[in-house]
């Protein structure tokens, strides 16, 4: 037998390692601990629109089995099936009809909008909830500033009764390059704006990841420098809005990380849509997100 150097063997040894360490790492992530306890640090929640494929007491258990306890995009009327599983509604919806298109930024929305809000938010307080989404609306030609404006007084109708009973009104960033042509609040800077005119410590953006990867990138720097802004964050894979792992763009450990060091504390409600094939692997890969996420 060949004479082995002790350096050589060394190598061999440190190699073998590293190795096993890789091996051991995917491991992990292809099949996740089922004794898999969260950590805490992130309060997790789902979409429920991504997972529609499931009734909604299906979901509400499958939640609970993987370990958290908040589904968002909810309306009033199926607030019911989740106090009933312990689920907690961590985005609420309007009563009424939800538009991305037409929103706050036209004014011959307003009285309707207005109405909506104010019936919503003394129901979110009955029901313990405190975060409601609105939406910007489509340009339809309008130019930024008109749509600051009409935004600020719409919204500025609603947000008065939103501080006196803490409820948190945020408006979600969307991006108009793939998704929602044409939708306004499609720009970190623009909606930061907004909220600054607003003047409301109850009216905040709602930072979707993957929207803003695809219209702005430079996500984790974003989110440092306009923390102050954001009250809700969802997830979502890029390209494709698919399950936020190791085969897209971003790498969510170290953006969770970065949402962490900005002392947040609300919701991060997944926001992919899930393409396996049956209900099993799709139910897995929202296991897996929420394992990704948590740090």
């Amino acid at each position: 037998m060949k004479k082995i150097h002790r350096r050589e063997a060394l190598k061999h040894l440190a190699l073998s390692s590293i190795t096993m360490s890789a091996a051991s790492s995917i491991s992990v992530i292809e099949n996740p601990d089922e004794n898999y306890k969260l950590k805490g640090n992130i309060n997790h929640s789902v979409c429920q629109w991504t997972y529609n494929f499931l009734p909604l007491e299906e979901l509400c258990q499958v939640v609970k089995k993987i370990g958290f306890n908040a589904i968002d995009l909810i309306a009033p009327k199926d607030w019911p099936t989740l106090q009933k599983y312990g689920i907690y509604s961590s985005m609420c919806y309007i009563s009424g009809k939800v538009s991305l298109t037409e929103g706050f930024n036209d004014k011959k929305f307003h009285d309707q909008l207005i109405k909506e809000y104010l019936e919503v938010i003394p129901l979110m307080v009955k029901a313990g909830y405190k975060n409601v989404i609105c939406f910007s609306g489509n340009r339809n030609g309008m130019d930024d500033e008109t749509g600051l404006k009409n935004c600020v007084d719409g919204l500025k109708q609603i947000v008065g009764l939103a501080e006196k009973n803490n409820v948190m009104v945020q408006m979600e960033l969307l991006n108009s390059k793939v998704n929602h042509k044409d939708y306004m609040c499609d720009k970190t800077p623009w909606g930061v704006e907004l909220v600054k005119r607003v003047g409301s410590p109850n009216f905040k953006l709602l930072y979707d990841i993957y929207h803003m990867q695809i219209d702005e990138g430079d996500v984790i720097r974003t989110i440092k420098d306009n923390q102050q802004y954001i009250g809700h964050y969802h997830t979502g894979g890029v390209p494709g809005r698919h399950i936020i792992d190791e085969t897209q763009e971003l790498f969510y450990p170290a953006i969770m990380k970065a949402i962490l060091e900005t002392g947040f504390k609300d919701y991060v409600a997944q926001e992919f849509v899930p393409d396996q094939k049956d209900n099993d692997a799709k139910i897995a890969a929202l296991k897996k997100a929420v394992k990704i996420c948590d740090v």
